[in-house]
């Protein structure tokens, strides 16, 4: 059951400051999917009770009758958007924004930051070869584009020249705000372009930051099962250091129960998938601040990607491209003077209010409510930019994806909830570190039908991969969109990596390491978030050097059909601390029995990795000291998913001859070497192994 959110009091540098906590119970272990079939019960709830003019409202009160939107200049060098329910103040030309007034709070944002440290626009990049730059996004012209009672439309160009500051990025920028008639919020996007003869650059992040006030906004909400009362920012910078920067032990915080807690804002990273709604609360008066990400055509690399969202500050971004959990693998490189342009949004910041007497957790439920909505609106017809096509100028793809392994059945499989996608044309699982272009995904239902709509005008490859299957599908031809186009690609055959019978395996094929082994976490070092949420656990700070504390003496041995990888398998393959910060290579053991070798045939390891961080691989079978390795990796994998709590980072695959000469009747091993040790970071995850056979006729 729902309960009523309580209000306790804190004392802060003398002022009396409202500190809530709402006390509900997540809706249940199911999480998003569970969340997701609450979204539907909810829609299909408020058809039957309410009318469509309560629909957005918590509580059921009905609104007045929305008020034309008004535009005016409030003060010099700002203007003010006003449509009833919210007021947004930009600066003007630079595009930032500096006010929202909302259900009686003066100014939803920080008003103690600077004016262009508020709501605003950002880029890291570089020249190549060269250190990184921090530019904020602020505009040089502005301009009117729409303006009519139903919708105000505002530009902030920014137009770059060889005269330019030398850290402001390469680009022609226009950031575009809207506020309608009727919503509550303000919708924000962006149109990069880069004519013809730019010099050439590297680009590594995209973002809108929203700072709010941190007097009011103390509870955080990114799922269902994902919501909690946070630090201040004070608290971080009285608590102790970590590891690095951004982790940091609470040890005498503004309120006491969350004393002994670490704060790391990796901890809150979300998949692009699920990352469609997040935000804060305030609990006097009762407010909701969103973001609200209806789409994910423009974020970069796919939909597994993870970034940021919400964290101490409060601070809400909207992350449009990042190397988080991937490395400069996917940061974007300009080169050659050749012409690009990609617009980023629109997304949406969405505000909701209660009245003090009902229960607020119904704002995060009505966000939820809001984002479904959005997302079944999008693409947005009212965004004026030409570069924004509207539903009709786009295309549709329709088709069945199904598996064949004769290994698994004679039969076809349907490809289970794949994952199915359009993204620019490259090899297969190129979509993963793919950064300019738009991509378009969708997860196939049970028997592997796909509709993915809305697709922008272009030429892409479409590609795919199906949960419990190794390798990456991509059908063979160029699949051209046209507006109004509808593609029926009927039925497609995905013949997985395969070399012949399976002899043994380890692990799920699902792209993460989810199903192994993750530790308790140190109870010093704890996220109570996540305490005895196994689901989670990998999102504690720490876990790294539990590995040691579990393995003191040598490396993990695993014994095919004795130990079971859920409990015997270690998520990570990290380096060992010897001392004073010094690192050592690990090599863990597969020991398995082999009944007959067939000395004519050869066999294939299958090896799945789900994450790598600056690591060199080597693989050897029954003899350690092997030179050279039968397998090595190379140096490869900046994605750094250890230290930032991700089961995952970018997905790699080997296919690994292996002769028969390598093997043995009997028992045989496998040392798995990572040999790169400087720091405790560096490691593996791993996704599956898979040893094969010879074929069979």
């Amino acid at each position: 059951m729902l309960c009523r959110a309580w209000l306790g009091y804190f004392l802060v540098a003398g002022e009396k400051m409202s500190y809530w906590r709402p006390q509900w119970s997540p809706l249940g272990p199911g999480g998003r999917r569970q969340g997701a079939a609450m979204v539907h019960l909810l829609l299909l709830w408020c058809c039957i009770v309410r009318s469509a003019s309560t629909h957005h409202f918590p509580g059921g009160r009905k609104p007045k009758p929305p008020l034309g939107v008004q535009l005016s200049l409030h003060d010099p060098g700002q203007v003010l958007i006003d449509n009833g329910l919210v007021q947004v103040t930009l600066s003007i030309p630079d595009g930032d924004v500096i006010g929202i007034r909302y259900n009686g709070i003066d100014n939803l944002l920080e008003g103690l930051n600077e004016e262009n440290n508020r709501g605003y626009w950002d880029v890291v990049w570089n020249w190549p070869g060269e250190p990184i730059k921090y530019d904020r996004i602020q505009g040089t012209i502005y301009r009117v584009v729409t303006q009519n009672e139903d919708q105000i439309e505002m530009s902030f160009v920014r137009k770059w020249s060889p005269s330019a500051n030398h850290t402001v990025v390469p680009l022609h920028i226009d950031k575009r705000y809207i506020v309608r008639r009727g919503t509550s919020g303000f919708y924000a996007y962006g149109i990069f372009e880069r004519p013809e003869g730019l010099p050439d650059i590297e680009m590594d992040q995209v973002r809108i930051v929203y700072r709010l006030q941190n007097k009011k906004f103390h509870f955080m909400a990114l799922s269902d099962d994902r919501q909690r009362v946070m630090p201040m920012p004070e608290d971080r910078i009285t608590g102790q250091p970590l590891a690095y920067p951004e982790a940091v032990l609470l040890t005498d915080p503004i309120n006491p129960e969350l004393r002994g807690e670490v704060d790391d804002k990796y901890q809150y990273s979300c998949e692009n998938q699920y990352n469609n709604v997040h935000g804060w609360i305030c609990g006097d008066p009762p407010v909701g601040f969103w973001l609200i990400t209806p789409s994910n055509e423009f974020r970069t690399a796919g939909p597994v990607k993870q970034d940021l969202t919400s964290h101490v500050g409060p601070i809400t971004l909207s992350m449009f491209v990042s190397t988080h959990y991937a490395g400069k693998e996917v940061g974007m490189k300009f080169q050659g003077g050749r012409p690009w342009k990609k617009v980023f949004g629109p997304v949406l910041i969405y505000l909701n209010s209660v009245p003090p007497e009902e229960d607020t957790s119904t704002l995060w439920q009505n966000a939820k409510e809001k984002m479904y909505m959005e997302s079944k609106t999008w693409p947005y017809g009212f965004a004026e930019s030409e570069d924004f096509p509207s539903s009709k100028e786009r295309g549709m793809v329709v088709g069945q994806l199904l598996v064949r392994d004769r290994y698994v059945s004679k039969r076809y499989l349907w490809g289970e909830f794949a994952y199915v996608g359009l993204a620019s044309p490259g090899q297969a699982g190129s979509w993963q570190r793919e950064n300019k272009g738009y991509q378009f995904w969708h997860r196939a239902d049970r028997k592997g039908n796909f509709i993915i709509n809305n697709i922008r005008a272009g030429e892409y490859n479409l590609y795919g991969w199906v949960p419990g299957t190794i390798g990456d599908y991509k059908y063979k031809g160029i699949v051209t969109i046209t507006p109004g186009s509808v593609i029926n690609l009927g039925m497609l055959i995905y013949e997985p990596p395969r070399h012949g019978p399976t002899l043994w395996e380890i692990g799920v094929p699902d792209r993460t390491a989810s199903e192994f082994y993750v530790p308790q976490p140190y109870p010093t070092l704890m996220n109570n978030l996540y305490a005895n949420n196994r689901q989670y656990r990998f999102r504690q700070y720490g876990l790294w050097e539990r590995y040691a504390d579990l393995y003191p003496r040598s490396d993990l041995v695993f014994h095919v059909g004795v130990d079971d990888y859920r409990k015997d398998w270690f998520f990570a393959q990290v380096t060992r601390n010897l001392y004073n910060y010094t690192f050592a290579a690990t090599t863990w053991q597969i020991v398995f029995e082999l009944e007959t070798v067939k000395k004519t045939a050869g066999y294939v390891l299958q090896l799945a990795l789900a994450s790598v961080t600056e690591s060199d691989l080597q693989v050897r079978f029954n003899d350690p000291t092997m030179e050279p390795p039968l397998f090595a990796t190379g140096r490869i994998g900046q994605d750094n998913a250890i230290a930032r709590h991700g089961i995952h980072g970018l997905y790699w695959l080997y296919s690994i001859p292996v002769p028969s000469s390598q093997l043995r009747r009997g028992s045989n091993t496998i040392f798995l070497t990572q040999a790169w040790a400087i720091n405790p970071y560096q490691g593996v995850m791993y996704d599956y192994i898979r040893l094969e056979g010879p074929p069979e006729l």
